[in-house]
Formats: C-alpha cells, sequence, structure tokens
C-alpha cells in the first residue's frame, strides 16, 4: 500500500489531495500547523490515516513528522510539499523578518523535508516528491515579486533533484497551479505592513 505524507492540509490543494489519497484506500499522514483542523478528514479512516502537527518552518517538528510517518507506516513513498502561502509587497516595501519567514515556508522548508524523506526512497529504489508552485513562477505580477520568487526557487530546486534521484527509482515534479477554488485570498496571503505612497496604484 502506498504512503503520502501531505502538508497544508487544512484547506485548499493539500485538503483535496488528503481526501482523494483516503479515498482511493492509501495511507496518508495528514498535517497542518494545527491538526484540529485536519481531524475530520482522517475520522473515518483510522487505520489508514494519521493527522500530526507540522510546521514546515521548524527542523524538529519536519523530523517527528518524518517519524511518525515511519513508525506508523514504515516509510514514506510520495510526499507532496503542498504547504505555503502569497506575500503581497513592492521590493522595495518588503519587511526583512517577512521575506525570510516567506523563504522558510516556500522553499527552506520543503528542502529540508526532501533531505529527510530521500533516505527512505533511497533505502527503498523508488519513490515520487511532488512540489506545488505557482503560475507566479512562470510570470510574476506587481506586488508578487518575492511570493515568485519563492516558487521560481522551489521549481528550479526542482529540476535539479529531479535529474539527480532520477537514477536511483525516484520520480520528481513540480505542479504549478493557476486560479483555483480555495481559500487562498482568504487565508494563505499576507501582504507587506509598510507603506509607500508611490505604489498606491501599482503594487
Amino acid at each position: 500500500m502506498t504512503t503520502w505524507l501531505i502538508t497544508g492540509c487544512s484547506s485548499g490543494i493539500g485538503r483535496g489531495i488528503a481526501k482523494a489519497v483516503l479515498k482511493h484506500g492509501d495511507n496518508a499522514i495528514v498535517t497542518a500547523r494545527n491538526i484540529s483542523t485536519v481531524a475530520d478528514i482522517v475520522e473515518n479512516y483510522p487505520d489508514t490515516a494519521i493527522a500530526v502537527p507540522l510546521d514546515i518552518t521548524n527542523k524538529e517538528s519536519i523530523a517527528d513528522a518524518v517519524k511518525a510517518a515511519a513508525d506508523n507506516f514504515g516509510g514514506i513513498d510520495i510526499l507532496v510539499n503542498n504547504a505555503g502561502y502569497g506575500y503581497r509587497s513592492s521590493v522595495e516595501e518588503g519587511e526583512e523578518e517577512s521575506v525570510n519567514l516567506l523563504f522558510n515556508t516556500n522553499f527552506f522548508g520543503p528542502i529540508e523535508l526532501i533531505k529527510q524523506v530521500l533516505p527512505y526512497m533511497r533505502a527503498q529504489k523508488n519513490g515520487a516528491i511532488l512540489n506545488v508552485s505557482s503560475i507566479a513562477a512562470a510570470r510574476s505580477g506587481v506586488g508578487s515579486g518575492y511570493y515568485a520568487a519563492s516558487k521560481a526557487a522551489l521549481e528550479l530546486m526542482t529540476d535539479g533533484l529531479m535529474k539527480e534521484v532520477a537514477p536511483l527509482g525516484i520520480k520528481v515534479m513540480t505542479v504549478e497551479p493557476g486560479a483555483f477554488r480555495t481559500k487562498f485570498y482568504d487565508t494563505s496571503l499576507k501582504g507587506t505592513q509598510k507603506q509607500i505612497e508611490d505604489y498606491a496604484e501599482t503594487a
């Protein structure tokens, strides 16, 4: 039976993938920062699903999620790096702390999770990693430079990783969504608090 670890399952694409995986009969580690938001997903699948808290910016949290997968299901066959969020700001208005957190969530966090999952996949000579990016990685708009850059970095890293692990039997791909009917603009879009009047009509 295939085992999936899916990040960002509290809403949107991650939530949809988790539901589909479990309905199909596979195992799933369903993660969110607050597991109460995913309790309803796993409650009907006591033998094939576990809800695990995961802060993608915290290495210990990542390690705990991977360990939970190994302890319950013996490893991970498919990793879905879906957790992430948007950030609206002109380049000049971007706040250093906020931009760093954005990159830790959208780029460095997924890398750390990949690095902790790969030993299991290398040992079994099989596996798949799916990194959820955005159409913004290919075409950034005004006020989206930082978000687009974080997703473009994820895509280029994914391209290199794909070539590195292909000989080991591991598949890697990027998914580049456009507009979907999710709550992205309600719950997953943040913005700078710094306002420069000259950008009021653009960014």
